[in-house]
C-alpha cells in the first residue's frame, strides 16, 4: 500500500460524466481519494453520502474528494443519481488504480477466499505527495476522521 510520505502515484480515470481525470490535474489543492468496493452497497453507500454531507467543509479546506471503485461509468452514473453525490467517482475497471495503490488484495468471507478492494483512504497535499493514509477504514468515523487532519 502507497504510504505517508510518498509521491501519490499519478492516474487518469474515467469518471461518471465520462471525462477523465488525471491526478496531476489536482497539483496545487489537497485531494482525498477513497477506494471503496462497490457501488450500492450498504457501507459504500453510507460512505459516499457521508462524504456528499460534508463536500462544503472539504471545499472550504481547498480540498476536491474523488471516489474510486472498479465499477463501470454506467454503474457510477445510476449511483451518483441515485444518492445525489457531488464529486466525482473513477471507474477503475480494470484494477490499475487499485494495484498503483496497493488496495486491490485477497480477502475472505465464510471461508472463501476472493480478490476486492480493501476500502482505503489517501489524503494528498498541493505538492502531490501522501500525508495520511487511512488502511481498513471505519464508515462511521472516517470523515471526521479525515476532517480533523484537514483542519488541523
Amino acid at each position: 500500500m502507497v504510504s505517508a510520505g510518498t509521491k501519490a502515484p499519478n492516474f487518469t480515470l474515467q469518471i461518471d460524466d465520462g471525462s477523465n481525470i488525471k491526478l496531476s490535474d489536482y497539483l496545487g489543492q489537497k485531494v482525498v481519494i477513497y477506494f471503496y468496493p462497490k457501488d450500492n452497497t450498504p457501507g459504500c453507500t453510507t460512505e459516499a453520502c457521508d462524504f456528499r454531507e460534508s463536500i462544503q467543509q472539504f471545499n472550504t479546506l481547498n480540498c476536491k474528494v474523488i471516489g474510486i471503485s472498479r465499477d463501470s461509468v454506467a454503474t457510477h452514473v445510476k449511483f451518483k443519481e441515485k444518492f445525489s453525490l457531488n464529486f466525482p467517482l473513477g471507474a477503475d475497471e480494470e484494477g490499475a488504480v487499485c494495484q498503483l495503490y496497493g488496495v486491490w488484495a485477497e480477502k475472505s468471507m465464510f471461508g472463501k477466499k476472493y480478490f476486492g478492494i480493501n476500502r482505503a483512504t489517501f489524503l494528498i497535499d498541493e505538492q502531490g505527495t501522501v500525508t495520511h493514509v487511512w488502511p481498513n477504514v471505519s464508515v462511521s468515523t472516517h470523515i471526521k476522521d479525515i476532517l480533523t487532519v484537514l483542519q488541523s
